[in-house]
């Protein structure tokens, strides 16, 4: 390299070339792909996405579910819940009554606190009928936004599903 006396210092005269052109050029993509490497990890990592095991199989169930909600509304059930907080989670109360006002007797009733956007941390509770018509249980959950599913069926045939979004504090 050509050196240049400057006030008794010696100083390289610096040219860009085309080693070093490449070598930039290899180091900023050698980063930018190192990041986004470890982007996409922890965005999978945290959230997977899935929102349906299947598509395919969802689309071929809309036809029994719409008639599943034909024949649910045709009943004219009323089906009340109430959700209390409780120190080991919430506690789910189930009021089922027919169309005439006459409690829903001798049913299997269920229910899920599902999380909106994580399924990991969905919970089942387990309903048990108390009194007619009314059923009680509890899960393990924190406070947040829930979507509670509630179905009640007879002899394995569901008769009623309920989905609504609550908020627990």
């Amino acid at each position: 390299m050509p050196e240049a006396r400057k006030e008794g210092r010696i100083e390289r005269d610096r040219r860009l070339t085309g080693r070093m052109v490449l070598l930039y050029l290899v180091a900023f993509f050698g980063i930018v792909m190192s990041v986004n490497g470890v982007m996409i990890y922890e965005a999978l990592s945290t959230m997977t996405g899935v929102d349906t095991d299947s598509a395919y199989q969802a689309g071929r169930m809309f036809e029994r579910d719409a008639a599943m909600v034909k024949a649910q509304d045709a009943r004219h059930w009323r089906v009340d819940a109430r959700v209390t907080p409780s120190p080991s989670g919430a506690r789910l109360e189930v009021m089922a009554r027919d169309e005439a006002g006459r409690p829903l007797t001798g049913m299997q009733a269920s229910a899920a606190f599902q999380r909106p956007t994580d399924r990991r941390f969905d919970r089942d509770v387990a309903l048990e009928e108390d009194a007619p018509g009314r059923y009680r249980g509890g899960a393990e959950i924190v406070p947040g936004q829930w979507d509670l599913v509630v179905e009640i069926s007879s002899h394995g045939e569901q008769l009623f599903r309920s989905r609504n979004r609550i908020v627990l504090k």
